[in-house]
């Protein structure tokens, strides 16, 4: 399989009662946190490229994800030689797509090794936590898409 000029962002989130959670995960490699991300494959469109990684990386199956408009382009530079010879001189930048996927409250997560933990968070935690500027803007989108839908508060309840 050759690797796609893309990459896909995936925030899973949870709403109970009034709250909302979002699942972030501690990478293995660099050991900082973020959301499910990963390229496309051959002539994977991104939002079956979200809906493989996110079953993946943390063992959720989701037909229904919401494409968000949070979007950034990362430097090809950035990636295996390998991926760069195959996407050819052309492609200095690749785009990054976002979704969001709501999960039941009750989901286990299962994480791969590309992983070392993960933790549902509180908005206020999970922005201060999250290390990509791509994927604190994701959160930001879909926290107000949230609120502005009434749909639940980004603060826990005491």
């Amino acid at each position: 399989m050759a690797r796609a000029p893309y990459n896909v962002l995936v925030l899973p989130y949870k709403m109970e009662k009034s709250t909302v959670q979002y699942c972030i995960f501690k990478r293995e490699d660099m050991s900082v946190w973020q959301f499910i991300a990963g390229g496309g494959e051959d002539d994977e469109l991104p939002l079956i490229a979200a809906q493989r990684e996110t079953l993946e990386e943390a063992g959720i199956r989701s037909d229904e994800l919401l494409s968000l408009t949070s979007m950034c382009h990362v430097a090809a530079n950035l990636f295996s030689e390998k991926s760069q010879k195959n996407w050819g001189d052309k492609v200095i930048v690749i785009p990054v797509y976002s979704f969001a996927v709501l999960c039941d409250v009750n989901m286990k997560i299962s994480i791969s090794d590309e992983h070392l933990e993960y933790q549902w968070s509180y908005y206020d935690e999970a922005i201060k936590l999250l290390h990509f500027d791509l994927d604190k803007t994701a959160l930001y989108e879909l926290n107000e898409r949230i609120n502005r839908n009434n749909v639940g508060r980004n603060q826990k309840q005491d």
